[in-house]
């Protein structure tokens, strides 16, 4: 008779930066979210997002986290999106940055 695993363990943690990122290695939440809310499969993310340190399963344990909370990581994403607007802008309004963000700015233009 097979047993059944009642509760799997969803491969997150949360960072002392307050990122929430799939544990043992940096990637953010947000990347695969993102992905996936672009309509990307759980195996088209781990092939864009390459690591022996996770599976696809793992993203599938993801993403239905995601989905049953959906609220509140919408939230913290929100939140992430509006951090880095404003780190952007901080990085604009720097004369030190100004040259780079310019050549970032043309280079994506151009691809």
């Amino acid at each position: 008779m097979i047993t059944l695993k009642k509760k799997q363990k969803v491969p997150l943690t949360v960072w002392k930066d307050g990122t929430i990122r799939v544990k043992g290695i940096c990637l953010l939440i947000d990347m695969i979210v993102g992905a996936h809310n672009r309509g990307e499969c759980p195996e088209e993310i781990h092939d864009l997002l390459p690591s022996n340190d996770y599976t696809v399963a793992d993203i599938y344990l993801i993403i239905a986290y995601y989905l049953k909370n959906k609220a509140k990581i919408d939230i913290y994403l929100a939140k992430r999106e509006r951090e880095a607007e404003r780190f952007w802008k901080t990085l604009e309004d720097d004369e030190k940055y100004q040259a780079r963000i310019t050549e970032l700015k043309n280079f994506k233009k151009k691809n």
